[in-house]
């Protein structure tokens, strides 16, 4: 019985607690005007690609072909760095020995239409052709 009655308070407190910080919530629901609701929902940043227009400022748009530096860090850098999914890192002369006997012709065809969990172009089919065989080029002269 006493445990009923302890219960029994403890409920009605929760209950004039939660009834209390309803009523609070509500009132400073009250004081909050339709722009400030806005400016509190507005987004935090937007995302701008390249060539969108973007609060009437264009994004640049890269013209020309990429430099071989610039294609590795954009693409293969994320795999060639860290050796995820067991791609061999740049700089790494044994693990890329056997790979460099095969020849450039290839390391170019690999680099091109993907090898085991390589995607070709490393995962970029804007890229073109000599773009990819420059950044081939790039990764084999570190690792010799």
């Amino acid at each position: 019985m006493k445990h009923n009655i302890r219960f029994a308070r403890i409920l009605v407190a929760a209950a004039v607690l939660g009834l209390g910080l309803l009523v609070a919530m509500q009132a400073s629901a009250k004081t909050i005007s339709a722009e400030d609701w806005a400016e509190r929902l507005k987004p935090a940043g937007e995302l701008c690609l390249q060539g969108m227009d973007c609060g009437g400022v264009a994004a640049p748009v890269v013209v020309g072909p990429k430099s071989a530096d610039q294609v590795y860090n954009s693409v293969c850098m994320a795999c060639h760095d860290t050796g995820a999914a067991g791609a061999p890192k740049r700089g790494d002369a044994a693990a890329w020995a056997p790979r460099i006997t095969q020849g450039m012709a290839t390391l170019y065809d690999h680099s091109l239409t993907g090898i085991r969990g390589m995607p070709a172009k490393g995962g970029n089919p804007n890229l073109s052709d000599d773009e990819v065989k420059s950044a081939v080029d790039y990764i084999v002269e570190a690792s010799r």
